[in-house]
Formats: structure tokens, C-alpha cells, sequence
């Protein structure tokens, strides 16, 4: 059978029988393969050598033949399909791997040709405006391939797709080339005209091929982004017409990975600087034209929708940047993703400096001049400086503008991570943009702190310089009272109302007046001195009235009544339960003085002596009186802890608040029974 076989083999060879060859080839072979243990026997071992010439033989010719029919020089076609080159095509899949591979290669060659003629660096259809023509060239080419040669070619070789992955890769280096020479010529426009092209050729090729070949042909680095928009819209989408609020939605699931995707559009990537300047330019102009926006159309007004909103340029800015990453990342997911984020970062910046943080009301120092005597004529602190109604509406417009930013610029990072290649991401930081928002944030809230405040301080300075030695009678609350309930009145429903959607932000502002207002309460509270017992029962009336008011804060003026936030709540007692102890401790006898300084340590659980001190001057009491008062004092400290450092503060615990507002509550019983 051997012998026979290559006796049969050689004959075809010479007649060119390929149709034949193809299947005794196999057949000798595997019947050689019978006898590899006795290739020491000469008959056996001349065999094999004359199968193995055989072969060779048919590759040269096979070879030969192709060339004949395909001459690699000139475009002219002398031969065509044929049956024998079909069966030659059949011989070659059992040749040398090699021989397959050479037809192959020679034939793309000869069938590409043509395009690098017509499409020299010289010509004027090289250049990124006349992009089309190519790819419109070889569609062409592979319609007239499938009609004169799809049946010579086994259908396994996949020739349509190698002669279109050859045609990519020509015009990827073609095109750089042109680029490199032609530099100072791109424009964005230009270049973003040629990718979009180039990528929807490449999703077109994604429909068309199963991207079988490229795994024996060298793939472009760093494929881009696996995603296949083309397979939604041929025409890319319009991303324009997406909203900022996109971002916050998960993603839509990938569609099947485009093995196509960057074959031929990564060329363009070394010139995407030109993109990225663009956009440079563009946001700059932007955030320019916000400005002379806020200027020329003035800061919302109050009672209005603008009124207290998030600023409308804020959610353009996020559109624009959406379309940018979202164009960008169909461009490259490498570098060029790193510098669009560099640019973001900056406008970011300036979006917080020049639109929010530039157009914050100045806060005035002055406090306004009011007087005792201006509050006893109940003009309740009205002269005193401070923001307008819109000025308030103004700051809480920027500080819900800033905390949709702070949790935009969140999400933006997250899909900037999502977008770029995997190796990059650790780059993608946007930490110190969201720091910026959420300083804007804190000096808007601390701006409606300081307001509210300056207007309470002329009633608090007015409350320390009232007589309060010469009280006879116990009343309704004092004016200053009045005067500081009127100016929380006025402030404070404007600012929950203007900062309705952003709760947490408004609950922030009644907790920093109330850590700044009760201190500075404090602090008055021990100016007033000296004080009569009916001068402190008065001030414990009003220190009462206050609390009420602060405790009442978070809902003053508003038809729905929400209970206070506990954290709030907690603040409030704590402090104003503190005022009225003190006021306690003042209307307490001094004699017998250990009485007294032993009340006092339980009461107000404060080892200091300075504010010790302080009541002591509030009771009027002699310096002699309070020398022998501030030696029985420190005797009477507890003995601090093994270990404790020795300060001033006490090691006993405070009297809980449920005990301070039991003893409240008997004082005011002891208060309405003499009032």
C-alpha cells in the first residue's frame, strides 16, 4: 500500500492532479506513520524520503502556480480562480504549515496592491478629510473577492477577514504616518471627524467577522475599550443629549467585546492632545460664560423656584463633562483619559473658586449700634447689619450647588475608573475637588452661623450692661430676649425653606449656632455682674425663654412640626442647663461659705477657679470675701486620680440631664410662685 501510494503521489505531482494529491497525500502519510519503528530498514526509510520530496515538491509548485495565476509585480491579474488552484489550496492544508501561509501572505499582497498606490502619503486622498474613500475601497475589494475567489479558498482559512485585518493594519501605519508629517494640519474637528469614521468601520468589521485571524496576527497594544457602541448606532451616539443624572445610574450591561475595536483607530492616539487642548479651550470658555451668566442675571431671588436651587450652569457643566468622558473613552481608555481627567480636576476648581465660592456674600464685621436704650424702645436689634433676605437665599443656593457637586464629582470619578484602562485607574483621584466642594459647603453654613450670630450680639452686649443689681420685680422676658427670638424668627425658616432638599446641611447650621451662640451666651452671662437675687431670677426666666427657643430651632415658624434631630437636642440642654445652673449658684446664699462652694462644685462640676471667680463677681462679693471663698474652694476640690496630671477640670462626674431639669423644673415652680 506504501509503495503503491508513492509510486501514485509522484505521478500526480508531475500531472498536476491536485484534486487527487489532496486526498492520497493524507493517506500516505498516515500509513507512513505505521512504520516509524523501522525506518532502519533501507527500503522503508527510501519511501519516507521520497514522500517527504514529494511534498516538497508540491509546495514549490504549488507555490509556482499561484504565482503564475497572482504575479506579485504589477496589479494586473494574468490568471484568476481556477478548480486546479482550488485543489491546490486543498494539497497546502496538508503541506508545511508554511507553504498556507505563503499563498496566503502573497495573495492579500497582490489583491491590496492597488491601495497603496492610490492611497500614497503624497496623494491628496490620504489626508483625514477623504477617510471615507478607504474604507469605501475596501468594501468594494471584498464584495469583488467574495464573487470571483470565495470558492477557491477553503472556507476555514477565513480569506475575507485576513484580507480586511490586512487592509487595518497598512492603513493604521499609513495613517501614522501621514499624521507625523502632517502634524500642524489636525484639527479637532478633522480628527475627531476621521475617528468617528474609523470606529464605525471598525464596529462594521465586528458585524461582519468573527475576529478568528487575529489571534495569528499581532494585535494593536492596550486594546481599547471593549465595548462595540456601532452595534447600537452606526453613527455613534449622540451623546449630547445625556443627562448629568446618568452618571448616578448603573451601568448598562457590555455589549459582546469588539475584537476589531482600536485595529486601526489607535494611530490617532498620539494626536489626541489636540482633543484634549480642545477641551481645555471649551470648558475654559464655559465657565467664562457662567460667570457673565451669574453677573448679568443676578443671584436668585427669594420666594422663587431659583430660590435656594442648585445653580443650572452646575448641571451644564456635568453634561459637558459626561459627553467628554464619554467621547474620550471611545477614543482611547490610556493616557489621553488621564490628561481629560487633569482637565476636569482644573475646571472643577474653578467652578468652585469663581462660580460658588467668588459670588458668597461678604460678611460684615460690624455689628450695628444698638444700644440699651434702643432695645427699650423695641426696635429689637432692626439696625443691626446683616444679610439680606436674597443675600440668605444666595448662600444656600451655593451650598446646595456645592453638595451636588461634592456628590456628582463622586460618581464622576467612579465612571472615569470604570472608563479607563485597569493599570490607570489608581491615577483617577478626584479627592481634592471634593475637599474644594465641601470647604464651600462649611463656609457657606458657617456664613449663616455669623450672620445670625452678629445679629444677636448687640441684645447679648446690651444684656451684660443692663443694671441688673437694681431689678425690684420679676417680669415677662427682657427685650434682648425678644430682640434674639425675633432675628431666629427672621433667619431661620428662610434658611430651611431655601435648604429644604438638603436636610443634613440645615440640621449642620442649627448645630454650629447653637455650639457658637451658647458659649458666647455664657460668656455675657458673666458680665452681668453684679446681680440681685430678683436680677437672677429674671435672667433664669430668660435663660429659660432662650432655651425653649433654641430647643424649638430646627421647626420655628413652620406649619409642619418635626421633632428635633437628638444630637441637636442634646447640645442645647447641655448648654443652657449649664447658664442655668449658674444662675442657680448666684441666687444660693454664700453663707456658710462651705455650703456654698460644696453647691457649687456639685452643681456645676467645673474645677476652674477663673470661673469660680466669675460668680463670685456676679454675686457682688468683696475681694477679701472671695480670697478666703477661692482658698475654701481648692480645699474643697476632689483629690484628683492617681495618674491625672493635677489640671483644673474635677474627677467627679456631672449630674446627668435628667437631674439638672429636675431641679429646673422645681426652680421655675419656685419662679411662677413669685411671679
Amino acid at each position: 500500500m506504501l509503495a503503491g501510494g508513492v509510486d501514485s503521489l509522484e505521478a500526480m505531482t508531475r500531472k498536476r492532479q491536485y484534486g487527487e494529491v489532496a486526498n492520497l497525500l493524507q493517506g500516505v502519510v498516515n500509513v507512513l506513520e505505521h512504520f516509524h519503528k523501522y525506518m532502519g530498514i533501507p527500503q522503508i526509510r527510501q519511501l519516507s524520503e521520497r514522500v517527504k520530496a514529494a511534498q516538497s515538491e508540491l509546495g514549490t509548485q504549488i507555490l509556482a502556480d499561484f504565482e503564475e495565476a497572482f504575479p506579485s509585480q504589477g496589479s494586473k491579474r494574468t490568471g484568476g480562480p481556477s478548480n486546479v488552484l482550488r485543489d491546490a489550496c486543498l494539497v497546502a492544508n496538508v503541506l508545511d504549515p508554511r507553504i498556507k501561509q505563503e499563498i496566503i501572505k502573497k495573495f492579500i499582497r497582490q489583491h491590496l496592491s492597488e491601495y497603496l498606490v492610490l492611497f500614497q502619503e503624497n496623494q491628496d486622498v490620504a489626508w483625514l478629510d477623504k477617510i471615507d474613500r478607504r474604507y469605501a475601497w475596501i468594501k468594494r475589494q471584498l464584495v469583488d473577492y467574495e464573487e470571483k475567489y470565495g470558492r477557491m479558498f477553503p472556507e476555514e482559512w477565513c480569506m475575507t477577514e485576513r484580507i480586511a485585518v490586512e487592509f487595518c493594519h497598512i492603513t493604521r501605519v499609513e495613517l501614522a504616518k501621514v499624521m507625523r508629517t502632517r502634524a500642524k494640519e489636525i484639527e479637532v474637528k478633522l480628527l475627531l471627524f476621521a475617528i468617528q469614521r474609523t470606529t464605525n468601520f471598525e464596529g462594521l468589521l465586528a458585524k461582519r467577522f468573527t475576529g478568528c485571524t487575529l489571534t495569528d496576527q499581532k494585535r494593536p497594544e492596550s486594546p481599547l475599550d471593549p465595548t462595540n457602541p456601532f452595534l447600537e448606532d452606526e453613527q455613534g451616539e449622540d451623546m449630547g443629549t445625556e443627562k448629568d443624572e446618568d452618571l448616578a445610574k448603573p451601568r448598562k450591561p457590555k455589549a459582546p467585546d469588539n475584537p476589531f475595536h482600536g485595529i486601526v483607530s489607535k494611530c490617532f492616539e498620539p494626536h489626541l492632545y489636540v482633543y484634549i487642548e480642545s477641551q481645555d479651550k471649551n470648558l475654559g470658555e464655559l465657565i467664562d460664560r457662567f460667570v457673565a451668566d451669574f453677573r448679568a442675571q443676578g443671584p436668585p431671588k427669594a420666594g422663587t423656584e431659583e430660590g435656594g436651587a442648585v445653580l443650572p450652569s452646575c448641571a451644564d457643566l456635568f453634561v459637558y463633562y459626561k459627553k467628554c468622558m464619554v467621547q474620550c473613552s471611545q477614543l482611547s481608555t490610556g493616557e489621553p483619559m488621564i490628561a481629560l481627567t487633569t482637565i476636569f480636576q482644573k475646571f472643577l476648581r474653578e467652578y468652585a473658586w469663581k462660580i460658588l465660592s467668588g459670588n458668597l456674600p461678604k460678611s460684615s464685621s460690624n455689628s450695628g449700634g444698638l444700644t440699651i436704650s434702643s432695645l427699650l424702645k423695641e426696635k429689637e436689634g432692626s439696625e443691626a447689619a446683616k444679610f439680606t433676605v436674597d443675600e440668605l437665599c444666595l448662600i444656600c443656593s451655593i451650598l446646595s450647588t456645592a453638595e451636588y457637586c461634592l456628590a456628582t464629582t463622586q460618581q464622576l470619578e467612579e465612571k472615569l475608573k470604570e472608563k479607563v484602562d485597569k493599570v490607570l485607574m489608581e491615577r483617577i483621584n478626584l479627592t481634592g475637588e471634593m475637599d474644594t466642594f465641601s470647604t464651600v459647603i462649611s463656609n457657606s453654613i458657617q456664613l449663616l452661623v455669623q450672620d445670625l450670630d452678629a445679629a444677636c450680639d448687640p441684645a447679648l452686649t446690651a444684656m451684660s450692661k443692663m443694671p441688673w443689681q437694681s431689678v425690684e420685680h420679676v417680669g415677662d422676658q427682657s427685650p434682648y430676649v425678644t430682640s434674639i427670638i425675633m432675628h431666629i424668627k427672621q433667619n431661620v425658616p428662610i434658611i430651611r425653606d431655601n435648604l429644604a432638599s438638603t436636610r443634613k446641611y440645615f440640621t449642620q447650621f442649627c448645630i454650629k449656632f447653637t455650639n457658637s451662640f451658647i458659649p458666647k451666651f455664657i460668656n455675657h452671662l458673666f458680665r452681668c455682674k453684679p446681680i440681685s437675687m430678683v436680677g437672677a431670677e429674671q435672667l433664669l426666666l430668660d435663660t429659660h425663654s432662650l432655651k425653649t427657643v433654641l430647643l424649638d430651632l430646627p421647626s420655628i415658624g413652620s406649619q409642619v412640626l418635626r421633632k428635633a434631630p437628638a444630637s441637636y437636642t442634646k447640645i442645647v440642654v447641655k448648654g443652657m442647663t449649664r447658664a442655668e445652673m449658674i444662675l442657680k449658684v448666684v441666687m444660693a446664699p454664700h453663707e456658710p461659705p462651705v455650703v456654698f462652694v460644696d453647691n457649687y462644685i456639685k452643681l456645676l462640676a467645673d474645677g476652674n477657679p477663673e470661673t469660680f471667680q466669675k460668680i463670685l463677681d456676679m454675686k457682688g462679693l468683696k475681694r477679701s470675701e472671695q480670697s478666703s471663698m477661692l482658698e475654701l474652694f481648692r480645699q474643697r476640690l476632689p483629690t484628683p486620680p492617681s495618674g491625672a496630671d493635677g489640671g483644673p477640670s474635677l474627677s467627679f462626674s456631672a449630674p446627668t440631664p435628667e437631674q439638672e431639669s429636675s431641679r429646673i423644673r422645681k426652680l421655675e415652680k419656685l419662679i411662677k410662685k413669685r411671679l
